[in-house]
């Protein structure tokens, strides 16, 4: 089935031919990879924007615990005072960055990273508490408000170099009332996100400047499920069918973007619910992983190729009851990806990439909720909602719990992604960051 830009509809709803997937997905083979538990070498060791180097939650530290003691790794310090915000933080260059809502305006705040001091904090705008993690790109740092307001900012001394509203700029919207959510990808001279309006679902500025590159239209007709506007999710860069994409989970489900000019080149509606689309995708070759919640998303392997159109292929696809992550997101480690499991549940699950066989699901887990996940050194960083941490091994053999502790702090549900560099584990929680020392 050919899909150009005018007839996305249709490649939306390539799933309803496609009933046969979960069959044919045994016999397609994905492109081969190392052993289970291997992975590519992130680009750099500092967790400088939204789940890490590659935006993939996966960290290239070594050299850590590999079992944690019953009271948890030593708490190397804790700071207070940085404002209500499910925000994580982003690591660079001796510095933490990060945002919190103080008295109803959104900061984007520089912390110390030796001993978490605060250095600066810019006012990026008003509104409920942010959702973004800060992208730091050498002497500039990046961050989205609760409405829209995008901020570019000196990262040494958080002096504003420019600024847009999605609202008033791109007429922008988000799916639904939790505010943009959103960390913006940094890629060569582009600063990419996603305002989410009609002519401007996705758009490309100059990162210096903040002037426009390009925008991508929307299509009127893009299939029955979820809403207009943006998700909760962040943006991915791929090479499907030879092109170079950047691929995000939109309200209507995930698409895919021409990365030169900015054409929306195919899209898949089967994946999205009508609250809150949130996990980001995982893209490995040609093939696509997503996943969404609220108990009307569910989970799919995709494979797209073709160039200026595409033919979008389901491998498999699992309804919600079967298989959804809620928003803690997706870790492919080898040919396996690990998740928690169930809308506001958390499961740890493994299931094969190629099929979508499970490897192994335990059930519970040692906490309570959604659980957000990060990777280090052949363990899983599993943060529940309750403030429980777990430590898994990362191995599709067994599940094998390597410790747990709790949250000293538990000022609200524990949402905010585990963050690891330099040897350290970042928590934050609220008006509180914790920094945990996990070396060996």
């Amino acid at each position: 089935m050919k899909v150009g830009k005018s007839a996305l509809h249709v490649a939306l709803l390539v799933a309803v031919s496609m009933m046969a997937a979960p069959c044919m997905a045994q016999l397609i083979a994905l492109a081969p990879s190392s052993k289970p538990g291997s992975i590519e070498a992130p680009k750099s060791s500092e967790w400088h924007q939204w789940r890490g180097p590659n935006r993939d939650g996966i960290s290239p530290e070594k050299s850590l615990l590999r079992e944690w003691p019953a009271a948890g790794p030593q708490l190397a310090w804790r700071v207070q005072g940085l404002g209500g915000a499910f925000s994580s933080v982003a690591v660079s260059d001796g510095m933490i960055f990060t945002m919190g809502n103080r008295n109803g305006a959104t900061f984007l705040i520089g912390l110390n990273a030796a001993d978490g001091a605060e250095v600066w904090a810019a006012r990026v705008g008003d509104g409920d508490r942010p959702n973004c993690t800060p992208t730091v790109d050498g002497d500039l740092v990046y961050a989205i408000g609760f409405n829209g307001d995008l901020l570019c900012a000196r990262s040494k001394t958080g002096e504003e170099v420019w600024r847009v509203n999605f609202g008033r700029d791109f007429g922008g919207k988000m799916m639904s009332g939790w505010g943009y959510s959103e960390s913006p990808l940094v890629d060569g001279n582009l600063l990419v996100c996603t305002p989410g309006g009609q002519n401007a679902i996705m758009a490309a500025l100059d990162k210096r400047t903040g002037e426009r590159v390009w925008t991508t239209e929307m299509p009127a007709e893009t299939g029955p499920k979820g809403q207009d506007g943006a998700g909760y999710s962040s943006i991915v860069i791929g090479r499907l069918g030879g092109t170079k994409q950047y691929v995000q989970l939109v309200g209507r489900g995930i698409i895919g973007v021409n990365a030169k000019t900015g054409k929306l080149i195919w899209g898949y509606n089967k994946i999205a619910n009508g609250t809150a689309n949130v996990p980001t995708p995982i893209v490995r070759d040609d093939f696509v992983f997503c996943s969404s919640g609220y108990n009307d998303g569910g989970t799919a392997l995709l494979k797209v190729s073709g160039a200026s159109s595409a033919n979008v292929q389901e491998l498999y696809y699992f309804p919600d009851r079967k298989l959804q992550n809620h928003h803690g997101g997706m870790i492919l480690i080898g040919d396996f990806v690990y998740m928690g499991h169930g809308h506001n549940q958390g499961f740890p699950i493994c299931v094969d990439l190629k099929s979508g066989e499970t490897s192994w699901a335990p059930g519970r887990g040692p906490g309570k909720g959604s659980a957000a996940i990060s990777y280090a050194d052949e363990r899983l960083y599993f943060r529940y909602e309750d403030g429980t941490m777990a430590l898994i091994e990362a191995t599709p053999t067994q599940y094998n719990l390597k410790g747990q502790f709790e949250l000293p702090s538990k000022l609200d549900r524990s949402w905010s992604h585990p963050a690891i560099s330099g040897g350290k584990l970042y928590l934050r929680d609220q008006d509180v960051l914790l920094c945990y020392d996990i070396r060996r």
